[in-house]
């Protein structure tokens, strides 16, 4: 935690300092904002502490963790044996808990959920719960992988002992602390390069491409970078020999899925993957060859814009042909018009105004992968490049102090979405390695993006807070109580590959 508070002083992209950071948590049942506050040791591999008050409402625990926090506080740094993250309204709406949570995140228990997967992914060394009881929180911290990351030591204090006693040597500096579970598990991920966790995912994700989407193509297509092309190839043979029809079905997930034929007749020089490019980029034109309106399916969605301009920028890079990039041009014309709010975020259809997280990612990873496409000469070019600059500045004063991008973007609380934030991160890396962003002010936020990839990614392909499939819901509301997967999610995991495909081309 503190290893990412201390990265992010150094970048200059801290939010506004006091004596203790205010750390979002998550969002009670009723939408209240569930916040920490972090003070930090005297170095950045002081063990941490996590204090947690208010689990039966606001009451003398939380007054308790308040007093507690503002000792700490003006404790000297140099003298503190430990950073400490105090919750002291962990419930504030008095909810009724359970840990570990089950239901869906975060419908169902939200605060139990919020709680679960937020101290899980802090990994700290130690958790203390102030209070007269604690609905087994201790017990589970103790005995469970918290968020699948590890277990973490816990205890429950009554609000009027010494909270912290035992935290501290008999000198009462030091790091008397032992490493966490969780913590050791965590050092473990934050160490892994990307080619260690595309190789890692790609056990599980990119094994087979049954259904032509774009999810399994981009796991493809990482793992053909990675160095897996001749198995690539294998599964996707069926498509090109003429055994299946690509678009036998089509519809915007089978436009998008096309990227997997660009990349193979890239690395291959087979005229067949042109053709099979070609063949989707042509849905957006007429019999007699005139451009349709947009491209088709999925048109008052935000996804369209990743999902139908790609394959007709592919298309005009492959072939040389200039109608395919006028194609996508007037796609993300016609999109925009739909789909981007005055405030330059993106509506996710036009039904809604929520900036929903994904809804905002799609864009981001559409414009920079048709603009990699674009000729400079091409006459849509500077408005296309424009708009990939200042949707990549409105998305970047939401990201997290940790690094990750909301489930609804501009919403405080809402959860931290792993596709989302894989794929801004995918976004920004691209504009720095093509030169349309200032590695000083990006580079910061694409790393803190990775470290939070790498973080919220466990063994066996699975991961934290992957929002599910999401179509024509309407309210933020809904988008606040999407379902957020823990444990195996494809896209998500694609996402991550098609991540660390980025971060391998730039080292």
């Amino acid at each position: 935690m503190w290893r990412a508070v201390c990265a992010l002083l150094a970048a200059g992209l801290a939010l506004p300092l006091a004596a203790a950071e205010r750390i979002e948590v998550g969002l009670s049942a009723r939408g209240t904002l569930i916040e920490a506050f972090g003070v930090e040791g005297p170095s950045d591999k002081s063990p941490v502490v996590v204090l947690i008050g208010g689990l039966e409402g606001d009451g003398p625990s939380t007054a308790a963790v308040r007093k507690r926090l503002q000792e700490h506080e003006r404790t000297p740094a140099r003298q503190r044996a430990f950073s400490l993250i105090a919750l002291p309204l962990a419930n504030p709406d008095a909810s009724p808990l359970q840990f570990p949570p089950s239901g869906t995140a975060y419908r169902e228990h939200v605060e139990s959920h919020a709680l679960w997967r937020w101290i899980g992914t802090r990994a700290p060394d130690l958790a203390i719960i102030a209070g007269e009881s604690d609905s087994g929180l201790a017990d589970a911290l103790s005995n469970n992988a918290v968020a699948e990351v590890g277990r973490v030591p816990a205890r429950l204090v009554p609000p009027s002992a010494p909270l912290l006693e035992g935290a501290t040597s008999a000198s009462g500096v030091g790091p008397v602390i032992a490493p966490s579970e969780a913590h050791r598990e965590m050092d473990r991920r934050r160490a892994r390069t990307p080619q260690a966790l595309a190789e890692e995912l790609g056990r599980y994700y990119g094994r087979d491409f049954d259904m032509p989407w774009y999810i399994q193509a981009i796991a493809l297509a990482a793992r053909a970078q990675f160095g897996d092309v001749e198995d690539v190839k294998r599964l996707v043979e069926p498509y090109v020999d003429g055994r299946k029809d690509s678009l036998a079905r089509p519809n915007s997930l089978v436009l998008a899925g096309h990227l997997i034929f660009t990349e193979l007749a890239r690395l291959t020089k087979d005229p067949r993957y042109v053709q099979r490019v070609r063949a989707a980029a042509d849905l957006g034109f007429t019999s007699d060859g005139q451009m349709k309106e947009s491209m088709p399916f999925h048109q008052t969605y935000s996804d369209s814009v990743f999902m139908g301009t790609i394959v007709a920028a592919d298309a005009g890079a492959l072939t040389g042909e200039r109608r395919y990039f006028d194609m996508a041009a007037r796609h993300v014309d016609f999109m925009q018009k739909i789909v981007l709010r005055p405030d330059g975020l993106y509506r996710h259809h036009a039904q809604t105004n929520a900036a929903w997280g994904r809804g905002n990612a799609f864009p981001a990873i559409g414009l920079a992968l048709a603009l990699s496409e674009f000729p400079e000469d091409h006459p849509a070019h500077a408005h296309l490049l424009q708009s990939f600059q200042a949707h990549m500045a409105t998305l970047a004063r939401y990201q997290t102090a940790d690094g990750m991008w909301r489930n609804v973007i501009d919403h405080p609380g809402a959860y931290r979405e792993y596709s989302a934030t894989a794929m801004i991160g995918i976004a920004m890396l691209r504009g720095i390695h093509k030169g349309w962003l200032p590695a000083a002010e990006y580079q910061p936020r694409v790393d803190r993006a990775w470290r939070a990839i790498l973080e919220r990614t466990g063994r066996d392909g699975h991961i934290v807070d992957g929002c599910e499939s999401t179509m024509s819901v309407k309210t933020t509301a809904d988008y606040l109580h999407r379902a957020a997967l823990l444990g195996p999610d494809p896209r998500s995991g694609a996402m991550a590959m098609m991540f660390a495909m980025e971060r391998a081309a730039g080292s």
